[in-house]
């Protein structure tokens, strides 16, 4: 999805807001060559995602950082995950499906922390009307997905269970915005999808045939460039942006109210639609270091991709998987 999600919880923190950035540039650099003079001269690349943690540091009060930010926002995790690839970015997130594609193909890519969030943003949808009761139902359906995200795998794990595949449906990859108009439409019978447009879908008169509770781990993960945690200087700038989210998450899941009308301003989304994402959520999110459990159930995902020839063959996600920022996670 898109972080495809809104995240909102932390632990740990920055304590107050007031912190400055010299205090918290301690612990993260002293390991680093460099002074503060040094990390003000560096430019951490960042991706976002349109209303996400980056559009609140103001309201979270934050101190500005020891370094410069570039943003460039994206519409998918399998966007940026081309972005890091590619050295464009330094630092960003996304779900756990969209490294399994790159994770057979050296990408520089690593996985430094896990956002534990919320599920039941994530559903399958069918008309109101229709007579689909149970996932089995989907079978000679024309059901609608996101190609290589949570929505992706969702609908095979749905399928698994019930003994279907891809073969026994008429699968539709779509873009959130065009699956809309097409369920909108009649021109899916079901849609897996997942965020804001949901919401809208439900106030169109759809019905939640299944959320994603017990089907999706939750995890969402924040990746690096490895040569960014390399350097040393810039492996703890990424470290003071983690700790920056996780004042953020903090923020927001003390002010929703705030944190949603702030939302309506950036999307042009009612902020009732934010509101009832907030109070639906399966969890409040919480940004934690990489583990071996995190590890494993991505390693399932791609097992599960490669069974089903979404994938050409099994990969190991392990090396994917950096641990050097788990003590600023704590």
């Amino acid at each position: 999805m898109s972080m495809e999600m809104t995240r909102r919880h932390a632990l740990g923190l920055l304590g107050v807001a007031g912190i400055g950035a010299a205090g918290l540039l301690a612990p993260l650099a002293r390991a680093a060559a460099g002074s503060d003079a040094q990390l003000a001269k560096l430019d951490l690349r960042i991706a976002n995602y349109k209303g996400d943690n980056s559009y609140f540091l103001k309201e979270a009060a934050l101190p500005a950082p020891p370094y410069r930010t570039s943003y460039a926002e994206f519409a998918g995790g399998n966007l940026i995950v081309e972005a890091i690839s590619a050295g464009a970015i330094d630092v960003g997130g996304m779900s756990e499906i969209p490294p399994v594609f790159a994770a057979d193909n050296g990408t520089p890519l690593r996985v430094i922390a896990v956002l534990r969030g919320d599920v039941n943003n994530q559903v399958t949808l069918v008309p109101g009307g229709s007579t689909i009761r149970d996932a089995a139902d989907l079978k000679g359906k024309r059901v609608g997905y996101v190609r290589s995200t949570t929505s992706h795998y969702f609908l095979l794990r749905l399928l698994r269970e019930k003994g279907l595949s891809f073969a026994d449906i008429t699968p539709v990859a779509l873009s959130p915005q065009d699956g809309l108009a097409a369920f909108q439409s009649g021109q899916l019978d079901a849609w897996v999808i997942y965020g804001l447009v949901v919401q809208f879908a439900l106030a169109g008169g759809a019905r939640v045939l299944k959320t994603a509770q017990g089907y999706l781990s939750g995890n969402y993960l924040v990746a690096a460039h490895k040569d960014a945690l390399n350097d040393p200087l810039r492996r703890a700038a990424i470290g003071i942006h983690l700790k920056r989210e996780q004042q953020v998450y903090q923020w927001i899941t003390a002010n929703p109210e705030k944190w949603a009308a702030r939302s309506a301003q950036i999307t042009g989304v009612p902020k009732a639609i934010f509101l009832d994402e907030f109070r639906q959520r399966s969890t409040a999110p919480r940004l934690v270091k990489v583990d071996d459990a995190a590890i494993r159930s991505q390693q399932g995902v791609a097992d599960l991709f490669a069974d089903a020839g979404v994938i050409p063959k099994r990969v190991n996600v392990a090396p994917l998987w950096d641990k050097r920022l788990n003590d600023v996670l704590g």
